[in-house]
């Protein structure tokens, strides 16, 4: 879930206070992230090299397939509440993202496929299956190529050029100064450190005010999201990939999805979701829209209205 704007201000700071960095904290922060991924996935074999996954939850099972910038433990964070809520998790990592491979093609139907493998891997014949931002490309993608597998299917503030135009365009400026912070662990580091609301704004597309408007869960969600961008040097093949599939004019054959299909954003998406998210409503057969009025592209202070819309959608129940 990585933006392209407005970086610039922020790195020329990160250059002036480079000499009072902590090189100590640095190392800290690196170290505690590794910690944090450590031995809670399981790596598997597949067509297209190692593909990196974890399992968590009892009952129904539900692939949550991360955005840009993550990786199968952001998959995991995505649904915790879908977790609590009685579903079993399984959360992959895309190509190009900590422990998975990055082979010639890596497009968004070429993962649909090698995560096909991961369902042969666990014994799963047929599962819910959820992307968020950019994985909601590869989410429509494995329901068109793998139709029966697929129960239901949920697009998540799906990042999807939908009209011949990168709703996130880049000067040639700004894409050298995202280049440095997104492929480098000691730039983001500082990026992070010395604005991190610029991060919440401009990678994560969501207004810093909001925080002060939700609960203290959210806000804890929303910096455990910021903090699970690190180790942004175990990413950089998936972040340039996904840059290129974003901004590409969608090869999804949208129209022709079969499985009963629930797309969520939000109005005040800095990525602009909210429009793609009602034009791939008018595409899919049938399918159903909710957007929150607020929550940016990490539905801030909607995590829990999402759980409840996916559950109720899966389930065909309503709450009271």
């Amino acid at each position: 879930m990585i933006a392209r704007r407005t970086l610039l201000t922020s790195l020329a700071g990160i250059a002036l206070a480079g000499g009072a960095w902590s090189v100590g904290a640095y190392r800290a922060t690196k170290a505690g992230a590794e910690a944090r991924i450590a031995r809670r996935s399981s790596i598997i074999e597949t067509r297209a090299g190692p593909l990196e996954y974890s399992v968590a939850g009892h009952g129904p099972a539900l692939m949550m397939i991360h955005g840009t910038g993550g990786g199968f433990d952001q998959g995991l964070l995505f649904a915790h509440g879908l977790r609590e809520a009685g579903f079993r998790i399984v959360a992959p990592s895309r190509f190009g993202y900590l422990g998975s491979g990055f082979p010639a093609d890596a497009s968004p139907a070429r993962q649909a496929d090698v995560l096909a493998d991961l369902l042969d891997h666990l014994g799963l014949e047929r599962i819910v299956v959820a992307g968020g931002s950019a994985g909601a490309l590869t989410g429509a993608e494995f329901a068109l190529r793998h139709s029966d597998r697929c129960s239901h299917l949920v697009l998540i503030v799906p990042a999807a050029n939908l009209t011949g135009r990168d709703p996130v365009a880049f000067t040639a400026l700004q894409r050298l100064a995202v280049e440095r912070v997104l492929t480098s662990d000691a730039w983001f580091w500082g990026f992070a450190t010395l604005a991190p609301d610029m991060v919440l704004r401009t990678l994560l597309a969501t207004d810093p005010a909001l925080l002060d408007r939700v609960s203290p869960e959210e806000r804890r969600r929303a910096d455990l999201i910021r903090e699970g961008l690190m180790p942004i040097g175990r990413k950089v093949d998936g972040l340039r990939n996904d840059g290129f599939w974003a901004g590409t004019p969608a090869q999804t054959a949208f129209e022709d999805i079969a499985a009963p299909t629930l797309i969520l954003s939000c109005e005040d998406d800095l990525f602009g979701t909210a429009e793609t998210a009602r034009l791939l409503a008018g595409r899919i057969p049938d399918a159903r829209l909710v957007v929150y009025p607020d929550g940016g592209h990490i539905w801030l202070g909607h995590d829990a209205d999402l759980t409840r819309d996916i559950r109720d959608f899966v389930t065909g129940t309503s709450s009271p």
